[in-house]
């Protein structure tokens, strides 16, 4: 029990830091991890817990993924492909609002940043669905919730920390390791589901408020977005045909070439080089050549140091507190604790959906998933969920919930800046929201819905 008291001080200190005194929140898990060690006493082991931290090659990874968006972000790519979408799906009724979700969900993967791809996408989105009869609130709430799907869909970087935990568990059960692949083809399975239900309820709101289609003069011509943003829609396939490639061959095909290691390492350095060769095409394509120089890219970088360093930081303190509670058991004494409740299959699913969207209120989701994951995992598979499902499932039910639920729900006050909407509007509006994430999260879970992958 000493062990789970250590997580009501990490919890308790996050809240208070980022809620009370409205702190970042990777200063509040920082502060987190330095109290933590005063209090269990283990500062002799604190470079241990720094060097595990940083040592993840996931976090290059992270880094890589951010840096595109950057770059897709500068030299208006980004736009490019919004335009493309509303030009086809703005012409039926609601289409502004479609638009925002198929837009949001593709960008917000691209940078796993919410609130970012919210003020990104959302700049252009939101006044479009205002215009066309979307309450604001709505459209705030349409906007954040599509932008925080990034957070569960292939190639965000917040899913690398999914990744890893599975392979713990994995590696802790005797289970054989998937590749990069494999585990992506289950994610955008996942994320289908997900991607659907937002469609569905922007379709119900449309058909409540009588939004209307949106004004001819509105429309982005049609010819000229094709012309001007095909090369731009070209880039979901530069970016996931490697992974379809590894999920597909990487068995056969690359073992017989390379071997079982070659194959191997092959698989995991798909998640470092895709980034680059994303970033690189979208120079290429770029129309405005100067914005893309040596010099102007360094500018871009420096500029954006703002926007990696946040999220960077929250998930090396989260590894930092992850090495730490292994050492002290506290996820094993969560565990002990969940387990001994002896719950259904039906209950347990209830239970960790339940605590990752209480945690998430105030603890970010890849700081869960670097913590929890494993634990999680296992308490799902030892009452008959797959493995990799529950793994694929980390990114969902720790970042994307965190992510639409106050306080910490970072992406609806994005939206509500934007949208101009009443704070209270919004957050009743938003709970219809929340409640559909979590009752598709359970059905999923219970394997009620079929995964594609798995």
């Amino acid at each position: 029990m000493e062990s789970l008291l250590y997580l009501g001080i990490m919890l308790a200190v996050i809240c208070i830091w980022f809620l009370a005194f409205k702190r970042p929140v990777y200063e509040a898990v920082l502060l987190a991890f330095v109290v933590l060690l005063a209090v269990t006493g283990t500062w002799p082991n604190v470079l241990d817990y720094i060097n595990e931290g940083l040592s993840t090659s996931l976090l290059y990874s992270m880094v890589a993924f951010v840096s595109m968006s950057i770059i897709l972000t500068k030299t208006k790519i980004v736009d490019s492909c919004i335009a493309v979408i509303l030009s086809f799906i703005g012409r039926i009724r609601g289409g502004a609002g479609y638009t925002a979700v198929i837009a949001s969900a593709f960008m917000g993967a691209l940078s796993g940043s919410g609130p970012g791809n919210v003020m990104a996408t959302g700049s252009l989105t939101i006044p479009a669905m205002k215009k066309t009869g979307f309450p604001a609130e709505l459209a705030a709430n349409i906007e954040s919730n599509a932008s925080y799907m990034g957070n569960m869909i292939p190639p965000s970087s917040n899913i690398v920390a999914a990744m890893a935990a599975y392979t713990a568990y994995a590696a802790a059960n005797g289970l054989e390791e998937v590749s990069q692949g494999k585990f992506w083809i289950v994610l955008w399975g996942i994320s289908a589901w997900f991607i659907a239900q937002r469609l569905i309820m922007v379709w119900a709101f449309c058909k409540h408020y009588k939004v209307e289609k949106m004004k001819k003069e509105d429309l982005p011509d049609l010819k000229e977005t094709l012309k001007i943003g095909w090369q731009a829609m070209l880039l979901p396939v530069i970016i996931l045909l490697p992974f379809i490639l590894d999920a597909a061959f990487s068995d056969n095909f690359f073992v017989e070439r390379l071997g079982a290691d070659g194959a191997k390492y092959l698989s995991k350095s798909v998640l470092l080089f895709v980034g680059g060769i994303s970033s690189i095409y979208a120079c290429l394509i770029a129309k405005d050549k100067s914005a893309v120089t040596p010099a102007k890219l360094a500018k871009m970088f420096a500029d954006g140091v703002k926007t990696i360093s946040p999220a960077i930081a929250v998930c090396v303190f989260g590894y930092m507190i992850g090495a730490m509670f292994d050492d002290l058991g506290v996820a094993e004494a969560l565990g002990e604790v969940m387990a001994s409740w002896s719950f259904s299959k039906l209950g347990m699913v209830l239970a960790i959906c339940a605590i990752t969207c209480v945690m998430g209120m105030v603890v970010p989701g890849s700081s869960q998933v670097v913590i929890f994951g494993p634990v999680f995992i296992t308490l799902l598979a030892n009452v008959g969920v797959s493995p990799l499902l529950a793994a694929a499932m980390l990114p969902c039910i720790c970042g994307v919930m965190c992510g639409i639920t106050p306080p910490l729900g970072l992406g609806m006050y994005a939206g509500m800046t934007i949208a101009r909407s009443d704070f209270s509007k919004t957050f009743k509006n938003n709970m219809w929201w929340v409640v559909a994430q979590f009752v598709l999260q359970v059905a999923v879970l219970m394997g009620w819905l079929p995964v594609f992958g798995i």
